[in-house]
């Protein structure tokens, strides 16, 4: 097809040689506009809606809307469904930039439900049921509730018990879902959202399934929230020039998932559990399960997936080794903190990629035994950090800055700036 419209590269005519050497040239190719070059502009071929009600159908979902803005997008256009202006959210204090982001552009009011703190791991896991119950008692007008399920770390919520509450209240659920794409298709992973009973799931094919990076999705079902709300709130934000080639892959992780998901899937948790219980064998390290993070005061369920490895040597902090892997093995761990790195494991994982890694943690131990003591991260308690909640975040974010007097010295910010 001739075309005289956006991609200006025309299907790679006018990429520069060495940029199509490096990327290849079918990249190009592919690269066109949904409608215009897949479809026609008004989409009357039905592509995008034929693949995602494949999707929705794959799931268990009633609606399910594609995106390719990443699941920042879709944690913005499903909180603004649910609550605007001056109106009241309860949100787990554990929540994603995207969900700080919202509250600003929407003048949400979050009442802020806390998360469960293990102060021995220093470690934050998903808040309660008992918890979102006593925070609607703090604030009955709230429109609805956000929780982030799983954590990165693997922690999960009680979702079936956490949607009861909010439907008691005859309010919906929001799920921030983004590490979960995997869980509808094995039953051995801890329930996924929409078979919870959640209202409104968003998940990032990218990160846990087979999508290009920024593809995500939301799912919807109940008449909690009307499905055109939800639209055209993620259409008020999302970009007018979506790349088919991340609606293709979406597309393509969905129709694998529906044939070979609990194969795949079943893969993924022999792999995890084989490298967890390799990892455990190495001194001074130690993997973290369901016995160190789930339990009354902790995290009703954990998906194994994430491989948490906790470093209890002296010298070794998750920053120092996360550098280590990256210089001297061409490895990265996917989360480093003071005490821990984590790696992701997915179907795309095999014996291929754990026994680099399994080498690379041994050379890790060995190499750090002389080193020098890393240093010690003070981490206050939960109740330390809190503060006061003074204005809307919006408000906030759009105040006029002041200095303070301690920072007015050499090298201290301006006043304004």
């Amino acid at each position: 097809m001739l075309s005289f419209t956006p991609p200006g590269h025309k299907q790679g005519a006018g990429v520069d040689p060495d940029v199509r050497r490096l990327l290849g040239q079918e990249i190009f190719e592919h690269d066109v506009l949904a409608s215009g070059g897949l479809d026609d502009r008004r989409m009357r071929g039905g592509y995008l809606q034929d693949a995602e009600e494949l999707m929705a159908d794959a799931v268990h979902a009633d609606h399910t809307f594609f995106t390719t803005c990443g699941s920042s997008l879709s944690v913005k256009a499903a909180m603004l469904s649910v609550a605007g202006p001056g109106e009241q959210l309860l949100i787990s204090r554990d929540a994603h930039k995207s969900v700080v982001a919202a509250l600003i552009l929407s003048g949400i009011e979050p009442v802020w439900v806390e998360p469960r703190w293990d102060d021995e791991r220093h470690l934050a896991h998903p808040p309660s049921a008992d918890e979102y119950a006593a925070a609607f008692a703090r604030a009955p007008r709230a429109r609805g509730a956000l929780v982030t399920s799983p954590t990165p770390y693997g922690g999960c919520a009680d979702l079936r018990r956490v949607a009861e509450v909010c439907h008691r209240h005859g309010r919906p659920l929001i799920v921030d879902e983004a590490w979960g794409a995997h869980l509808p298709f094995h039953q051995d992973l801890p329930a996924w959202a929409m078979d919870a009973g959640a209202d409104v799931c968003v998940t990032s094919i990218h990160k846990m399934g087979s999508g290009l990076e920024q593809g995500s999705v939301f799912h919807l079902q109940g008449d909690l929230v009307e499905p055109q709300v939800l639209r055209n709130r993620a259409d008020l934000m999302g970009t007018t020039s979506p790349s088919v080639l991340l609606y293709a892959a979406m597309d393509g992780w969905r129709r694998q998932m529906a044939l070979h998901g609990h194969e795949l899937i079943g893969h993924a948790l022999a792999t995890a559990g084989e490298l967890r219980r390799a990892i455990e064998r190495i001194d001074g390290l130690h993997v973290n399960d369901a016995r160190d993070f789930c339990g009354p005061d902790r995290a009703d369920d954990l998906d194994p997936l994430p491989v948490v490895v906790d470093l209890s040597g002296p010298t070794l902090s998750g920053y120092r080794a996360a550098d280590w892997l990256r210089e001297h093995r061409s490895i990265n761990v996917h989360i480093a903190d003071h005490r821990r790195i984590n790696v992701q494991i997915t179907h795309a994982d095999s014996r291929l990629t754990t026994e680099p890694l399994l080498r690379a943690l041994r050379d890790l131990v060995d190499t750090a035994s002389g080193w020098d003591k890393a240093p010690v991260v003070a981490v206050p308690s939960a109740d330390g950090l809190r503060m006061e909640q003074a204005c809307l975040p919006r408000d906030a974010f759009f105040a006029r800055p002041r200095t303070s007097p301690s920072s007015r010295r050499r090298g201290a910010w301006p006043r304004r700036w």
